[in-house]
């Protein structure tokens, strides 16, 4: 259904656990559910402008894409800067039973919302059973 590999992530976690014990944050934390006929996503973006938000699917493999300016101007003195800025991205390996071409995207308070449909050949329906004979069946 939703796959989600990251090998550099993994490797990275590992380091940071063998190196200091302390894992650091995801640069863009998710959650995701099955419900309903979808498939829901949430990542969170704080201090990110939606304008620099980019979707792309591309077969099945749906990439996020976003960019969070650093708050001080050049050439001001910093004195904490614990929040990362730049350009990350996430991929998520959607499964061919998802509907790509009719994902939704809202974002809201610095939540990046996703509502990715169930291809409707996917979902389960009921199968009707027809009268007949069990001679019928066996010839």
């Amino acid at each position: 259904m939703l796959m989600r590999t990251d090998p550099f992530r993994e490797l990275d976690r590992l380091t940071q656990q063998l190196f200091n014990g302390v894992q650091r944050p995801a640069a863009m934390p998710m959650d995701a559910w099955r419900e309903d006929g979808s498939v829901w996503v949430k990542l969170d973006l704080p201090g990110v402008d939606p304008d620099s938000v980019d979707l792309k699917v591309e077969r099945d493999v749906l990439t996020v894409q976003a960019e969070r300016e650093p708050l001080a101007k050049e050439g001001a003195e910093v004195l904490i800067s614990e929040r990362p800025t730049g350009t990350f991205t996430r991929q998520l390996f959607l499964g061919e039973t998802l509907d790509t071409e009719h994902i939704e995207a809202t974002y809201d308070a610095g939540v990046l919302s996703l509502r990715i449909p169930v291809a409707e050949q996917a979902k389960a329906r009921r199968i009707e059973i027809s009268g007949g004979s069990r001679k019928e069946l066996q010839s």
